[in-house]
């Protein structure tokens, strides 16, 4: 199974949530600027305790605002790792959230902020960035002045651009004018990468993209490729900003989708309504839910009937019908009339900051490809910088031809940023994870989508998987002596201890002919067979024929062909009868399995239910491998056998005893209307309890994969392409701008088309 993604899932939910800070930082200011507004916000921070590790390190997270290179944030994440107190470090970059786990207690804010100086200017490390922290979902703000951060850099290309195309496109200036203009234009627009690249080179990180851009630009003046230095610089700056916007649109877009937590809620006091802070709501308040509200806090309605909008938690469109009495998620949007709502779990533990915490769970779990990218990033650029020397310097000696050469190898150098690559591949599966979210569906991290869409068959579960798990008692069969409603009353006695959906159709049952049912004084529960229940001397086993045997019940009549499942009774030794009782397929399980078929996937099914009930539901499913009467270790055998004949196996089940066996699949899906045990084994949750969410998690799963590797070929190949192309004198550096920020911003574009295709 993904056991990483597993351990990083642990270890994220041993985090405590951070308190906002509560400042107006502004993250493209000026460095000077940026180090005192810093600084003014980690005064002002509250702080959560950090998190303890089981081996008594202490893990805490940084918001990294301002960062806005890719490129950057992976030579920070390893520059972070490398501190000697420091035992792990991970940055995501869709979240902006540095995750670092180290050796004692002693807070590491100012290293963090001082290893973010020396890589890229303008960060500012923020300590926080936890659930009740909303800073890291919106785009930069521009507070500081009219000119500041992005407002400034749109006035320096506007004012730049405008004097280089009036020298060289409008031709309205003469001739003698040209240089001095376009030195002015550059001036504009390359004012600040020169600056930034001069920082760069004296705190030894010169191969950056704006240490490349500065050279590659006036290596061109240097050649007397004035138009080509300015229009380069110009088209660059462009791109970047661009590129900013999408990122920034992108990211925005992913976390309104999945995050539904209320600003305020609408508290009921002796006075009337207060609007409050939704964190400071507590477990007992009663909230005011209008028409039109989002459910704020998971909780019970203590007043009035509407129809519940859960499609932002489950995918599913169809309205539920609450009344008072009925336990409500946070998320779900009011479409009827008023409620009154009892707070039963704050903000914190609610349904909606449990989705946003899986989904940034997952955007930090990085998945293998991410990980090859970013090393590969570290060799990639080196070597491009590499050939770009030896471009200018080898070919020029044979052929004399220096400006020539050295013209190529400048648009090398502009081609020789990574961020394209570095930037579009975790952005894809950010992406991938935010469009799944929307449908209800929870991946764990990226390793999980990567093994998802290399999954040769479906291993599913029965109860609550292929069927609804709404068992009914069809039949009660006593034996001479007995009467039906002393067997009804004496098994549902026992069954009211068990939480499994058989035990709870025979108390409802009871329950609907008036029965009074006594509580046993001790039970013990069997996984895959039944439970004994002790009322006083008298010993009750109810459950399967293999367990009445183990008892030692011998008067069992012969086993007869039917389509349910029967719980068998037998008090002290002595056999009592037996309940028969049947569930209903889902309605969409024969379309699911269909869709699952055609996508060329072996489907199969385990049930620790009887070999007939097992054989039923699969030929009512369309499902043509079923294998019935398999406890929770047997599950974990087949499991093995058909990871040797198919290949990788997904496993979706919902039951607690399914929880070893979700644990041991290749991939582990629990049904989200299942037990807690099989949801926290689990890669993948289903919000819903539809069979459709299997096929269609698959189905995403694959296309953010492709989507991360056309990103990958895409960036190569049209890199590759354009030096190929300059070194015979096809290519141009503005061709080369594009295939560093053009395919960059194309490479976003792109990634964020996943919301898009799986609506």
């Amino acid at each position: 199974m993904m056991t990483s993604a597993k351990r990083l899932h642990q270890d994220c939910n041993q985090h405590d949530h951070m308190q906002e800070a509560a400042h107006g930082c502004s993250c493209e200011c000026g460095e000077q600027i940026r180090s005192s507004c810093c600084y003014a916000a980690q005064e002002q921070a509250v702080q959560a305790e950090p998190a303890v590790t089981a081996g008594g390190s202490v893990s805490r997270t940084y918001l990294l605002q301002g960062l806005g290179c890719a490129h950057c944030g992976a030579k920070i994440e390893q520059a972070v790792g490398q501190l000697p107190e420091v035992e792990t470090a991970l940055l995501t970059f869709a979240t902006k959230k540095l995750q670092v786990t180290a050796r004692g207690d002693s807070d590491l804010l100012a290293a963090v902020q001082q290893v973010c100086d020396s890589i890229e200017a303008g960060i500012c490390v923020e300590a926080g960035g936890g659930l009740t922290d909303r800073r890291q979902n919106t785009a930069p703000a521009d507070t500081a002045g009219w000119l500041s951060g992005r407002r400034q850099a749109l006035a320096e290309i506007v004012s730049g651009g405008a004097l280089f195309i009036a020298a060289e496109w409008l031709g309205v200036l003469p001739e003698d004018y040209h240089l001095p203009v376009l030195l002015a234009a550059y001036l504009l627009l390359g004012r600040t990468v020169v600056m930034a690249a001069a920082r760069s080179m004296l705190r030894g990180h010169a191969l950056d993209e704006n240490f490349l851009m500065t050279i590659a630009t006036l290596g061109a003046f240097a050649i007397n490729a004035w138009e080509e230095a300015v229009g380069v610089m110009f088209f660059y700056r462009v791109g970047e900003y661009f590129e900013e916007l999408a990122v920034e649109k992108s990211r925005s877009q992913i976390m309104e989708a999945v995050d539904l937590r209320p600003e305020t809620v609408n508290l009921e006091t002796d006075g009337g309504v207060q609007v409050i802070d939704a964190a400071a709501a507590k477990v007992g308040d009663v909230l005011l839910v209008r028409v039109g509200d989002r459910i704020p806090l998971d909780g019970v309605v203590v007043e009035g009937e509407s129809l519940l909008d859960t499609s932002a938690l489950t995918g599913e469109p169809v309205p539920v019908a609450v009344r008072k009495g009925a336990a409500v998620l946070s998320g779900c949007v009011n479409t009827g009339g008023m409620l009154r709502l009892r707070v039963e779990k704050v903000l914190a533990d609610s349904m909606v900051s449990r989705i946003l915490a899986s989904v940034e769970q997952a955007a930090a779990s990085k998945p293998h490809i991410d990980r090859f990218i970013t090393r590969f990033a570290r060799v990639y650029t080196p070597v491009v910088v590499g050939l770009a020397v030896l471009t200018a310097v080898v070919p020029s000696l044979v052929t004399g031809n220096w400006q020539y050469w050295i013209y190529t190898a400048l648009t090398f150098l502009v081609i020789s940023c990574p961020c394209a690559l570095v930037l579009s591949v975790p952005l894809a599966f950010f992406s991938g994870i935010g469009a799944a979210s929307r449908r209800g569906i929870l991946f764990k991290g990226g390793i999980v989508i990567e093994a998802l869409k290399n999954v040769a068959a479906v291993v599913l579960d029965k109860t609550g998987t292929v069927t609804k798990g709404e068992f009914a008692v069809q039949e009660l069969l006593p034996v001479a002596g007995v009467t039906e409603t002393e067997l009804l009353q004496l098994c549902a006695s026992a069954e009211q201890v068990s939480v499994h959906p058989i035990a709870a159709s025979i108390v409802q049952a009871a329950h609907s002919r008036g029965l009074t049912l006594r509580r046993p004084d001790s039970f013990r529960e069997n996984a895959g067979e039944g439970l004994t229940a002790r009322f006083g001397t008298d010993e009750l086993v109810c459950g399967n024929r293999k367990l009445l045997q183990r008892y030692g019940v011998a008067d069992m009549p012969q086993p007869e062909e039917f389509s349910g499942t029967e719980v068998l009774a037998a008090c002290n030794g002595r056999y009592l009868g037996r309940i028969i009782i049947s569930d209903t397929l889902k309605a969409d399980a024969p379309a699911a399995v269909k869709k699952l078929q055609q996508q060329g996937l072996a489907v199969i099914m385990l049930t620790g239910d009887s070999e007939q009930e097992a054989r039923a539901a699969a030929k009512q499913a369309g499902i043509k491998e079923a294998y019935g009467r398999l406890l929770p270790q047997d599950k974990f055998t087949h499991l093995q056998r058909l990871r040797q004949k198919y290949g990788p196996v997904l496993f979706v089940g919902d039951g607690i005893n399914d929880a070893p066996v979700l644990a041991g699949a290749d991939v582990g899906a629990a049904m989200g209307s299942g037990a807690d045990a099989a949801i926290e084994a689990a890669d993948v949750v289903f919000m819903k309890s539809d069979m459709d969410a299997v096929p269609q998690a698959l189905a995403l799963a694959r296309s953010t994969a492709a989507v991360a590797w056309q990103n990958v070929v895409f960036a190569l190949t049209v890199k590759a392409a354009i030096m190929a192309a300059g070194v015979f004198g096809y290519a141009s550096m503005w061709a080369a701008v594009f295939a560093d920020s053009g395919v960059a911003l194309l490479c976003v574009l792109n990634s964020v088309r996943l919301l898009y295709l799986h609506r």
